[in-house]
């Protein structure tokens, strides 16, 4: 490990020391800043940091320790791409389901980060050194509309966009089970599992978790089954999963946060084998309006379903009908 010391900086102004730290090199995340912190690998002024949420000042000395990073060679891979708009500062993709955004452990030169520098050589330096240009991200098995940022300017303009809440997304799924009413909003915190650190769960402690809102409509109702329309308010990690599963309305096919199975008899049995090929959660993220970082012109742009959800759908409602 190596030891570093710096000097929050006069124009910083008050902020969170895991914020502070995620901007330092070979930290780049606030995920790693808490985990230092929590480790005890963090001083304040000399004195070990005991909270992430710590505020720190001007003039503050920071000491931390952290691993040498490794060295990062991102690799440029042909795999085709699906682009909705591309100018001299933003590319918007349509990214396909089963397909990780950035390099991580097991996905090297497998992701759509990749895919794009083979497109482009041009993406933001920002980001950290594993996700140029990416300010914000869909889980592997989501399809959908994504944002990447072509220039450090565009960069910064998008990101304060998604922090100050200007950006709307809107995401399309097919859960289990009827809704009781056409429309209605989730509000339930969420917080990482106590049961299983790797996932997320609604926060059960009064004051726990961040809060997290999701707005939802019925778009199609099938037997068992509902196609709804969800607009997140907020943008926690696995929200719409979360919060579905929490209702007792899982996404169809999830993985992690499914607590249903297709059912092998009835109506819904000869699409069996299309919800196993689905192989994912049949969630879609669909449209996303936003300011252009350059122009500030106001942009909605809408992402085609995929081939296995649009022909699930496509099947549902034949079966229906």
């Amino acid at each position: 490990m190596k030891r570093e010391k710096l000097t929050v900086p006069a124009d910083a102004g008050p902020m969170r020391l895991d914020q502070f730290l995620a901007t330092q090199a070979g930290i780049a995340s606030r995920g790693t800043a808490q985990r230092l912190i929590k480790n005890g690998n963090v001083w304040i002024d000399g004195e070990p940091a005991r909270k992430p949420s710590t505020r720190v000042f001007p003039g503050a000395v920071i000491t931390y320790e952290a691993f040498e990073p490794e060295p990062v060679h991102l690799v440029a891979r042909p795999f085709p791409l699906e682009i909705l708009y591309e100018d001299e500062a933003i590319i918007v993709v349509n990214k396909p389901p089963h397909r990780v955004v950035h390099p991580a452990p097991g996905h090297t030169d497998d992701t759509l980060v990749n895919a794009l520098l083979a497109h482009t050589p041009h993406l933001a330096s920002m980001g950290g050194p594993r996700r140029p240009g990416i300010v914000h991200r869909l889980d592997k098995g989501t399809s959908g509309v994504l944002v990447v940022a072509k220039t450090d300017e565009a960069y910064l303009a998008l990101t304060r966009q998604f922090k100050e809440r200007l950006v709307k997304k809107t995401y399309h799924a097919l859960v289990y089970g009827q809704m009781d009413e056409e429309r209605g909003t989730i509000e339930h915190a969420i917080a990482r599992s106590a049961r299983d650190r790797k996932k997320m769960a609604v926060a059960r402690v009064p004051g726990g978790g961040r809060e997290a809102v999701t707005d939802w409509k019925v778009k199609r109702a099938y037997s068992g089954l509902s196609f709804l329309e969800l607009s997140p308010r907020t943008g926690r990690t696995h929200q719409l999963r979360v919060h579905l599963s929490a209702l007792g309305h899982p996404i169809v096919g999830d993985p992690v946060y499914g607590r249903r199975r297709w059912p092998t008899t009835g109506v819904l049995a000869p699409l069996a084998k299309e919800v196993k090929k689905l192989g994912r959660q049949a969630l879609h993220a669909s449209r996303i309006t936003f300011f252009h970082p350059l122009s500030q012109e106001k942009m909605t742009i809408k992402a085609p379903f995929p081939g296995d959800l649009k022909d699930l759908l496509k099947k549902l409602d034949e079966l229906f009908t």
